[in-house]
């Protein structure tokens, strides 16, 4: 990709695309802003959010991941911003939130599209204010955390719709990145398609060099609609 790859290895690309990608990280990774990471399911966000927290100031704090749409609202705000023991039904110890405990790092907010109204508002507070209290505590907590946010979905069609709040998506959208879906970014396809080959060869000692000229032509004719992941997967299945 250039020299940036010194600075984001796992961010690997050849193709127009992937060189502007590595700019737009190369200007934002050292800054403290919020950043908005898009695009469709496996595209590489959450790789591009740890390039970011990597080549941070805040790169020796930790980076916090959480799936927005992997619980619901009411585990969802108890992972967030902890709770208070019997605080609600089965809270039998005192548990400390992702904000907690991303504090002096970064915390990767995935499918934050999926959010419900009401956690949307708190989340919100957190990035206006820096601070919160967890479920069942009336103390405050401040924190110093960096939010790195991904979603799949439009945003500001939800904020026409009325499904996601207009000052939370503003407060999200100071740094926006938009990345490619593999179909947009063909030439990067080679380059991509070797490296998982070496993945799987090394970890199931398979004595496979290349890949055949004709199975990279059908890989480019594939519109890829898992993109990378379902690259990754074909060659990990493909290698076994």
């Amino acid at each position: 990709m250039t020299d940036v790859n010194l600075q984001f290895p796992g961010v690997l690309g050849v193709s127009h695309r992937m060189k502007e990608i590595a700019r737009l990280l190369v200007l934002v990774a050292p800054s403290d802003a919020t950043v908005l990471l898009l695009g469709e399911t496996g595209t590489g966000k959450e790789l591009v959010a740890q390039a970011i927290h990597m080549n941070s100031p805040r790169r020796q704090g930790p980076f916090i991941v959480v799936n927005c749409a992997a619980l619901p609202e009411t585990l969802l705000e108890s992972e967030l911003f902890g709770h208070e023991k019997g605080a609600f039904t089965g809270a039998t110890a005192k548990k400390e939130g992702r904000f907690l405990l991303a504090h002096h790092g970064s915390l990767f907010l995935d499918e934050i599209g999926e959010l419900q109204p009401s956690t949307q508002a708190k989340i919100l507070r957190v990035l206006q204010n820096r601070e919160f209290e967890p479920l069942g505590s009336t103390r405050t907590i401040k924190v110093d955390v960096r939010i790195i946010a991904a979603t799949n979905r439009n945003l500001e069609t939800m904020v026409q719709q009325g499904t996601f709040r207009d000052d939370l998506y503003y407060r999200l959208h100071v740094f926006p990145i938009t990345l490619p879906a593999l179909r947009q970014r063909l030439d990067d396809l080679p380059l991509l398609a070797d490296f998982f080959l070496q993945r799987y060869r090394d970890k199931y000692q398979r004595p496979i060099q290349s890949l055949a000229p004709e199975v990279l032509q059908a890989f480019r004719r594939y519109s890829w609609p898992g993109n990378i992941r379902e690259l990754e997967n074909t060659l990990e299945r493909g290698v076994i």
